[in-house]
């Protein structure tokens, strides 16, 4: 067992229904094979552990690991690239990637990127899009599995519209997705997620392949893109014969509470009304919805809903992986929205990143905050002496307000440290004072 010493601050109770951020100073985390068993003041918890290991963190501020809903494996070497809507970015930039993991060696140099990059910016679980080919979404898993990651990813799938290498058929999706899953699902912390890139390049026959493995892959997950851009609605609409977006994937019994659909910046009335009833979730990607132009996410219009939200990074079109950065664009997009917005606190932002991405990924009863029960997922946040965020951080008002200067000066190079199941993550070049 080992004693976890610091200031720990989480949302186990939802703000957005009522909930406030819970904040224990001074505090401690009693931790048995990767599982919290005790929470309570230090000298309370110490005088009952006299002989347990403490690790004392501090001086810094402790919070749960991030959980990212939506991010792009192979499209880490994309970031950057501006000045396009969605469906020319692609084309131009994340599509050449994407083919690009073809290559074996290719693959394994972005995989190890990849999962060095979340867990350096504090991200201990991810919905990850795989790739195209199945080779590489093995390569992601290994990479996954040797830094300790929770992943959930799947072979990306798409029969029209992309370039001919992307391009696979149903009955090969369908295999090809079962034998990634037989290999990968429930191995370690490894779960496998059904994924066709978008209705747009996915016909009603592969859509229903997807249904088929998804039914065939118990526990997994489905995940896909919905209402991002308005070409990408109107080629949908017209490809589906004047359908409405849910709709393509509900006639295929793809919109459930396994279900995660990234963006849904421009959704109907009645679209919402399905997404709510069914319990699926939206990953909400300010950055990469600001880079592409694709509009201001309406918030207010989900969870009037009752639509479930989390936060996702969106990497490559989204510019880096920190969930903090993605808390400070949700912000800025809401007060930009006016009256049409839902103001948010720094307690609003800390659920989207953490407790509402484990309810969306269904990892609730394990990762999300840190109370007992709940497996220690979890960072260390302390910045450099004299930075903007560490002055910021003494001059706060009060726990609320250190918050909110961490997700408005915080960024990777604050994470001192990163633990999943109260082991120690190794990332790579790492400073050496984590």
């Amino acid at each position: 067992m080992t004693l976890f010493r610091g200031t720990f601050l989480d949302t186990p109770q939802n703000p957005f229904t009522g909930g406030t951020l819970r904040v224990d100073t001074d505090a401690a985390l009693l931790v048995e094979n990767g599982l919290i068993t005790a929470r309570g003041p230090y000298a309370e918890l110490r005088r009952a552990h006299p002989a347990e290991q403490v690790v004392d963190l501090t001086g810094g501020l402790v919070l749960p690991g991030f959980v990212d809903t939506h991010v792009h494996f192979p499209q880490i070497r994309a970031v950057g690239g501006m000045g396009m809507p969605l469906l020319e970015w692609l084309d131009r930039y994340a599509l050449p990637e994407e083919a690009r993991m073809a290559d074996d060696a290719y693959a394994a140099g972005v995989a190890g990127e990849f999962v060095r990059g979340l867990a350096a910016a504090g991200t201990t679980s991810a919905l990850v899009f795989g790739a195209h080919f199945a080779s590489a979404v093995d390569t992601l898993f290994t990479a996954a599995s040797q830094v300790g990651l929770r992943v959930t990813s799947g072979l990306v799938v798409s029969d029209r519209l992309l370039r001919p290498d992307l391009l696979t058929t149903p009955a090969r999706a369908y295999t090809e997705s079962l034998a990634l899953a037989s290999r990968w699902h429930g191995v370690g912390r490894n779960r496998y997620a059904v994924t066709p890139r978008f209705s747009l390049s996915c016909t009603d026959d592969l859509l229903a392949a997807c249904q088929t493995a998804l039914d065939e892959i118990p526990g997994a997950l489905f995940t896909s893109h919905l209402n991002e851009n308005e070409a990408e609605i109107a080629t949908v609409t017209e490809l589906f014969d004047g359908s409405d977006y849910v709709s393509t994937y509900d006639r295929h019994g793809l919109v459930n509470h396994r279900s995660v659909f990234a963006h849904n910046v421009h959704p109907t009335d009645v679209e919402l009304k399905v997404l709510a009833g069914s319990g699926a979730t939206v990953a909400h990607c300010p950055t990469s919805n600001a880079v592409l132009g694709s509009g201001l996410f309406p918030l207010g219009r989900h969870l009037d809903h009752g639509v479930r939200v989390a936060l996702g990074s969106d990497v490559g079109a989204g510019t880096g992986f920190s969930l903090l950065k993605e808390g400070l664009q949700a912000y800025f997009c809401q007060q930009l929205l006016g009256d049409r917005g839902h103001p948010l606190t720094a307690a609003h932002l800390l659920h989207l990143a953490t407790t509402a991405g484990a309810e969306a990924l269904g990892l609730s009863a394990d990762v999300g905050d840190l109370s007992v029960g709940k497996r220690f997922d979890a960072q260390l946040l302390r910045p450099a002496e004299g930075s903007p965020l560490a002055v910021g951080i003494t001059h706060a008002a009060d726990a609320e307000d250190v918050l909110a200067r961490v997700f408005t000066l915080g960024t990777p190079a604050d994470v001192r440290a990163v633990w999943i199941d109260g082991e120690l993550l190794q990332v790579g070049d790492w400073r050496s004072d984590r």
